[in-house]
């Protein structure tokens, strides 16, 4: 999928989060959106899931030669990220088949051998509220990474990961992150060091906040 944002803004109150973004990602490119802490880099990566509104500007995307309307990006974006709570009273396999009902699965993958691979397995019925931060951040990533949409968008990926969750995590977007646009949101170089390219949110920061 291409997205192109033009002009792109969005202020919160009378204040300019950053303003003004012309940036075009390619179809299967990766880029890392970095920033400090409160640039907006969360907040974009939510205009571009079409979660939050932006202020100015327009966003275009593309898809197979094709301007989509807003209705068509359903089931084309999957996204993981901190912010985003997960229904605690479902068991394990209960929010896998709720997801992949909703959203297609990578060809090939099943429930069996995602779970021996993220190190889940054995928990198929246990609720996810008795998971720990680390399991939960596991889950995201599966729900996102394994969903096959054209658009995959990552917020913090390794929050809650030790180093082999890392591993995992890395190993998992150079299997699965290829021939779709994938956008990382991070200030931690080692989540998004094999991305292509580089937005700098605090580049678009109005001096003005009017």
């Amino acid at each position: 999928m291409k997205i192109t944002l033009n002009k792109l803004g969005k202020k919160f109150n009378r204040q300019w989060i950053f303003k003004d973004i012309d940036f075009v990602f390619e179809a299967g490119s990766k880029t890392a959106l970095v920033g400090n802490n409160g640039s907006g880099k969360s907040t974009l990566l939510q205009i571009i899931d079409n979660y939050q509104t932006y202020s100015r500007g327009e966003i275009v995307y593309e898809f197979e030669s094709k301007v989509l309307e807003e209705e068509a990006l359903v089931g084309k974006i999957s996204l993981a990220a901190p912010y985003l709570e997960l229904p605690e009273d479902f068991t394990l396999m209960e929010m896998l088949r709720f997801h992949f009902n909703l959203m297609p699965l990578i060809v090939g993958k099943d429930f069996g051998s995602i779970l021996q691979e993220s190190g889940l397995a054995g928990n198929e019925d246990k609720p996810i509220k008795y998971f720990s931060s680390g399991m939960k951040q596991r889950l995201k990533l599966i729900l996102a990474i394994y969903a096959d949409t054209p658009l995959l968008l990552l917020d913090e990926p390794c929050s809650n990961l030790d180093d082999h969750g890392i591993q995992w995590y890395r190993g998992l977007v150079s299997s699965f992150g290829s021939n779709r646009t994938l956008l990382i949101a991070s200030n931690q170089k080692f989540e998004y060091d094999f991305c292509e390219q580089v937005l700098a949110i605090t580049d678009f920061k109005p001096k003005s906040a009017f």
